[in-house]
This record gives C-alpha cells, structure tokens and sequence, in this order.
C-alpha cells in the first residue's frame, strides 16, 4: 500500500540517484588518477537520461490510446513500459577522442568539474532524502 505512493517512489529515485552519485565520483577519481598514463581512456557514467526514459515510458503507457489484449504470455505487448526502479547506471568508456599525442583522451579541468558538479548533486540528494525523513517522522509523531 504505502509502496506504491509518489512519496515512496521520490525516495527509490533519490536513493536510485545517490547511488549512480557513487559510481560516478569512483569513475571520476579513476579518471583523474590515470591523466599522465599513456593511452588511458577516459570512462563516464549515464544514468539520468535512462532514468528519465523510463519514467517518461511508465507515464505514457498509462495514457495509452491503444491497450493490447494479450492472453498468452508469448504475445508481444504494443509498448511495455520500462521499469524505472531496473534502471542501472552504466560505464561507458570514450574511444573515440584522444586529448594529447600519448593517446590519453583525460581532461582534467573536466574531470574536476564534472566531479563538484556531482558531489553538489550527491548533497541535493541527501538534503532531500533528510528533509523527507524528518517529514515521514512529524506526520508518524501527529498520528
């Protein structure tokens, strides 16, 4: 029952987002520890843009004009929306760019951009999760 509340999704997402934070500031760290390594490439991270296709899937399935009726689990549903709390994050590794003639594709002004830009998010997150709790905790305590 409570589960299935916005509420309880809003915190699988946050949790979902502290996660993929982690991820991304190991990534990050491995990325900037190897900028004078010879041939390195450099990885990144994508999640959001998953995230936000799953959702926007599960959004439209509810709207969906056309429902299929399936009455053998073999049929081919019309479009099966996407499941937000399967979402992964996922490491891509860049190939394709070289920055210097070593091969190495690091930028490290980037890199360390990109790193306080994520633990500015990671803090958001765990700002939103607290405010959250304290608010789970004063609607419990007035009951």
């Amino acid at each position: 029952m409570f589960n299935e509340t916005s509420f309880m999704r809003t915190q699988n997402v946050l949790e979902m987002g502290l996660n993929n934070a982690i991820v991304r500031r190991k990534v990050l760290a491995d990325n900037i520890a190897n900028v004078d390594v010879p041939h390195f490439k450099r990885s990144e991270v994508t999640f959001e843009a998953n995230l936000k296709r799953a959702i926007a899937s599960e959004e439209t399935a509810y709207k969906e004009q056309l429902p299929t009726q399936v009455s053998d689990e073999r049929h081919i549903h019309f479009s099966k929306p996407l499941n937000y709390k399967e979402v992964k994050s996922k490491i891509n590794i860049d190939y394709l760019t070289t920055m210097r003639a070593d091969g190495n594709n690091v930028d490290v002004e980037k890199e360390m951009v990109t790193a306080a830009r994520n633990q500015m998010a990671y803090s958001i997150m765990i700002s939103r999760l607290n405010q959250n709790y304290r608010d789970l905790h004063m609607v419990m305590r007035s009951v």
